[in-house]
């Protein structure tokens, strides 16, 4: 889908995900799905709260995954 999204829970991040690592990969995949880099000023107000939605949603996904075998 988007290259640019890195996988963020162990064993293929050596650390836990930071906020910044969490938001930086709903901002991409906001991106991707929208096709905005940045939105137009009319655009701005859904953009944004679909990223901060995203990056919630992400959050409760990494601290929900149980990694088995590692």
């Amino acid at each position: 889908m988007c290259r640019s999204i890195k996988t963020l829970r162990p064993p293929a991040l050596p650390t836990e995900a930071t906020e910044e690592d969490i938001r930086a990969a709903a901002l991409q995949y906001v991106r991707k799905v929208s096709g905005f880099r940045a939105p137009a000023a009319h655009n701005r107000e859904v953009f944004d709260r679909a990223v901060e939605e995203v990056t919630e949603a992400t959050r409760r996904l990494l601290e929900g995954i149980e990694v088995r075998g590692s």
